[in-house]
Parts: C-alpha cells; structure tokens; sequence
C-alpha cells in the first residue's frame, strides 16, 4: 500500500510542472509593438486562448513561442520527453524541427498553409508518421485511414488531393496531420475562421472531443470568444500587444474586471 501511494505522488508532482514557460517574452517591429512582456505557463493537458481583436498580438505572441518568429526579448522554455526544461531559442535549428515535427502540432487558420495541396489526404498523414521513423507503408496508410475517420473524412477520399476538399474537409485533415504524431502540444492559430457557422460547430464539437480524448496541451488563438468559452480552461486577454486580463475561462467570461474585456464580452460574444 505504501508503495502505491509513493507512485501516485510522484504522478501528481510530474503533472504538476508545466510543459511550457513564457518568461518576459516580447517582439518589436521599430517603433511598433508586436507582444511586450508577455509571462504565463501552460500544464499538460491544458488548453489556453489568447483572445483579443485584430492587431492585438495575439498572433505575433503565437508566432514566438512556436518558434516561427524570434522574439526581441525573453524567453519560452520548453518541457522535453526527457523532463529537462529546455530554453526554445537555445535548441538548434535541427532540433526545433524536430519538435515541430513530431512533439508539437501547428494548426493554421488557411488549411492551405498547414497542408500539402498537392499529395493525397493520406500522404499528407503519412509524411508526419515518417517523420517519426515510421517506414512499413501498410501501417501507414492503415493508421492514416484511421486518422481520417476519426476527423470524419470518409476513406475512400485517402487517395485525393486537399484541393478537391472543401474548406472544412481540409481544416479536418489539418487537424489529422498534426495530431497523428501524438504530439503533446498543439499551437492553433483560428482554427474556425473563414467556415461556416455550421462547419465551425461541427468542427468545435471535433476538436473538443479530440482535445479530451487525447489529452492534449493547447494553445489557441482566436478573436471569438463563444470558441475560447468552449474550448479553454484559460483565458488571456489582450490589447495593443500586452495581456491586460488573464484567468479562468468561465470566471473571466462571466465577471471580466478589465474594461477592455467588459467591452469584447458585451459586444462579441454571443451565448
């Protein structure tokens, strides 16, 4: 019994550190401010919007700790397989690849971008699977035909190209791509903007599922506040390039202290 109860200690202490730190972390454009002095840490299995309207930040601020932009200042440190906490922007080039390709996912809000239009929806699936070293073609394409069921693309579409998709069809395949890996955190940046009402429910409703399933880390971004509501456990607020609220998604939403988000809450979101 005793034993038993040291493991369950030692579990609770692993999830009890975060998977990633943002320290300080700021980007500037000469005189403009893209984020500036941005600080927060996400846990394994946490899912955090950063909300704000257009011109916010809230997409540079994405941009630096995906390691797509390099930020003017701070720093974002990184939880690896191994436990060791690792500064982002001390990795080479080489191994942050790697974690974009393997322990990481990036989900775009043009499918286009996260996509290669020109291969099949399962060569698409399968290159992320080689990228971890898978190389018996049947497995691949088994767990490809898995992977777009499971994002509701029938499998007789495994042989067509994305173009032939609607935009629906491809923001889905996007989201298989990126998670077949079983990557431990995924960066979206509005994964629902451009679709339809009805496409955007249906695909909310996909990714809530997958997100819990899975037990996914998420970082997303988006300017509606109804997906943050749905999706996140946090939110953060922000304004002219810096977080002017942060907090729990529901206690934010419903008793916001900052005029800023009093204003989006009454005027954009819709429940």
């Amino acid at each position: 019994m005793t034993v038993s109860v040291r493991i369950d200690q030692a579990s609770v202490e692993a999830t009890d550190l975060p998977l990633m730190s943002v320290r300080s972390v700021s980007k500037f454009y000469g005189q403009r401010i893209g984020c500036a002095d941005v600080d927060f840490d996400i846990w394994p299995g946490e899912v955090l919007a950063i909300v704000g309207e257009s011109g916010s930040g809230k997409t540079t601020l994405l941009n630096c700790i995906s390691t797509r932009l390099t930020p003017t200042a701070g720093t974002v440190s990184y939880r690896m397989r191994d436990g060791e906490m690792r500064d982002l922007y001390g990795l080479g080039e080489a191994e942050r690849r790697l974690l974009l390709r393997t322990d990481w996912g990036f989900v775009h809000q043009n499918p286009a971008d996260g996509l290669r239009m020109t291969v099949s929806a399962g060569a698409n699936v399968g290159e992320r699977l080689m990228a971890v070293g898978d190389r018996h073609y049947g497995k691949i394409r088994a767990t490809a035909t898995d992977w777009l069921g499971r994002v509701e693309i029938d499998a007789d579409r495994i042989d067509d190209q994305p173009r032939a998709f609607s935009g629906g069809m491809r923001q889905r395949l996007q989201i298989a791509r990126n998670l077949v890996t079983a990557p431990r955190l995924v960066f979206m940046d509005e994964p629902t903007g451009g679709l339809d009402v009805s496409v955007q429910a249906r695909l909310l409703d996909l990714l809530r599922g997958l997100v819990h399933d899975l037990g996914l880390a998420v970082i997303i971004v988006t300017h509606d506040l109804a997906v943050a509501r749905l999706l996140s456990h946090r939110m953060m607020v922000m304004k002219d390039g810096r977080v002017i609220e942060h907090g729990l998604t529901d206690r934010l939403l419903d008793d916001p202290q900052a005029p800023y988000t009093q204003l989006l809450v009454s005027s954009i979101l819709q429940v």
